[in-house]
């Protein structure tokens, strides 16, 4: 039996960052997770891109005997460079409007949901 731990790993991480997201009242732990998932993503992302004995997709720089077809695709590389920089703006917004309801809820329990008129 062939075993694929890149798909195995990112099945596991997205399973993790869920379960934190789903089952944890903390709002930093709840963070957390939504990176955990995003990491998951990105793997994923990789693996997709990924092709055995594959060259980069440089074209300047051809070693001899490699055709087009021998090249990995640069798709799958730019898509998680994206996301990641995607991803650390949206868990620095997070975690300034964690700060914020620190701030004013004096609790990072996200069932504490006091209004105040």
């Amino acid at each position: 039996m062939i075993w694929n731990v890149p798909f195995i790993t990112v099945a596991l991480l997205i399973a993790i960052g869920l379960y934190a997201v789903m089952f944890k009242r903390n709002l930093i732990k709840i963070a957390i997770g939504i990176t955990i998932i995003e990491s998951g993503v990105n793997l994923f992302l990789i693996t997709l891109g990924y092709r055995k004995g594959g060259v980069a997709p440089i074209y300047t720089n051809l070693p001899s005997g490699v055709t087009p077809q021998q090249m990995v695709l640069p798709v799958p590389q730019a898509l998680t460079l994206t996301s990641i920089v995607i991803g650390v703006a949206v868990l620095a917004l997070m975690l300034s409007f964690i700060m914020k309801m620190y701030q004013h809820n004096k609790s990072l329990d996200s069932h504490s949901r006091r209004l105040k008129g």
